[in-house]
């Protein structure tokens, strides 16, 4: 089930916004409202310089250097018309911020700069005692330090935004190149069958005809022959009858990439490494002795890890981890792939089916219930999101 919270985080991050609006209206009733009453002189000029400071941050990502300038453009009216510093100028700070996570690399730099500039003018309009010019220093790096830092939290804030969009498209692209490697997989093994079918068909009908004919001759003068010839037509027929459902059965189900060439578990640290090589910060444990294991469980379980960490660099979000384990048991190959991220709600909402499902987890416990295994996939205690298998080692293709 979804989390209340994973509920309300995607709200906010599908309304920036309306999170901004009320961001501005906060901080307004707060820095402006609330402080008006502190002003001896100008209060009226104070409380429409101090929105108009607020004001524009309404604006800060959807257009955050006009909002900044709006800021700028205030805060010189500040300078010029009120002797007291207004509460509201945290307002610049919060711009500051925005410019550096969310603005062009120039604006996030002449944010800095502004920022850096507005704090010795601001020390020296209101703060400075011109008889002591420590005060006068303090307060103006006082001020400085606090756009240093707001500039620095939103440089994070952008490498984190960059880290994310970049993740999802590395996993957008892992999708693709899995669909597109089913899709090849699929019609290269759909032609191999159509060859086998024609090979099966055509062979076993020339032999029921050599022996039809045979046995139609010789039936004359040798009955026993006859019988021979009906019985291996007979033989023949159930054979070919046999190969032609196999070879039927897989191009109903659609499984014919389970008999072309695929990776094995021999390939799952290769997958790991790419993985990790994308930014994901993935573990591969081992343990046990590797055992015999037929080709078909051993794809089962490259796919298995394979989609789930895809939807590990889909849903997990930016800073999770994941561990990838095998356990080579006495019976069963057994892997688990978990994630300590906030992808729980999201891995199952995503795609939904009939069953609430994804078709991904749908897809990985069909792979393990053709090999007579089992795969539990849901979210763990604590956070984060775990996919367990089983794959015997007795499986059948």
């Amino acid at each position: 089930m979804d989390r209340p919270l994973d509920r309300s985080t995607d709200r906010l991050h599908r309304h920036p916004f309306a999170v901004d609006i009320a961001l501005a209206a906060g901080v307004w009733f707060f820095t402006v409202l609330l402080t008006i009453d502190t002003y001896w002189q100008s209060q009226g000029s104070a409380f429409l310089v101090g929105t108009l400071l607020v004001v524009p941050l309404a604006w800060r990502r959807r257009a955050p250097v006009p909002a900044a300038a709006a800021v700028v453009a205030a805060g010189l009216l500040e300078l010029v018309v009120l002797d007291d510093f207004l509460v509201a100028n945290v307002s610049a700070l919060f711009m500051v911020y925005a410019l550096a996570a969310y603005g062009p690399r120039w604006a996030a730099q002449a944010g800095l700069a502004l920022g850096l500039v507005g704090a010795a003018l601001a020390a020296l309009r209101y703060f400075s005692d011109y008889s002591d010019v420590i005060v006068l220093a303090a307060n103006a790096m006082a001020i400085g330090v606090s756009v240093v830092a707001a500039w620095a939290l939103g440089n994070l804030r952008r490498a984190r935004v960059q880290r994310l969009t970049d993740l999802e498209e590395r996993a957008r692209l892992l999708e693709l190149e899995r669909d597109q490697e089913m899709r090849l997989a699929a019609s290269t093994e759909r032609a191999r069958i159509a060859r086998e079918l024609h090979d099966v068909v055509a062979h076993s009908l020339s032999v029921v005809i050599a022996q039809a004919d045979g046995g139609r001759y010789a039936g004359k003068a040798d009955p026993a022959a006859a019988t021979d010839a009906l019985e291996a037509i007979a033989a023949t027929g159930r054979q070919a009858l046999t190969d032609m459902r196999s070879l039927l059965g897989v191009l109903r189900e659609g499984g014919g990439e389970e008999y072309a060439p695929q990776p094995d578990v021999d390939a799952i640290p290769a997958l790991v490494e790419d993985v990790r090589a994308s930014g994901l910060d993935v573990d591969l444990i081992v343990e046990g002795e590797p055992q015999p294991l037929p080709a078909g469980p051993q794809l089962a379980a490259y796919r298995i890890v394979q989609e789930s960490l895809t939807n590990v660099l889909k849903h997990a979000g930016p800073a999770s981890r994941a561990w990838v384990r095998l356990q080579w048991r006495t019976d069963a190959l057994e892997l688990s792939v978990l994630d300590d991220g906030r992808g729980a709600s999201a891995a199952l909402s995503s795609g939904t089916a009939s069953d609430g499902q994804g078709q991904g987890l749908r897809g990985m416990r069909e792979r393990a219930q053709l090999h007579r295994g089992r795969l539990e996939a849901g979210p763990r205690h604590g956070g984060g999101f775990g996919v367990h298998a089983a794959l015997p080692y007795g499986s059948r293709r």
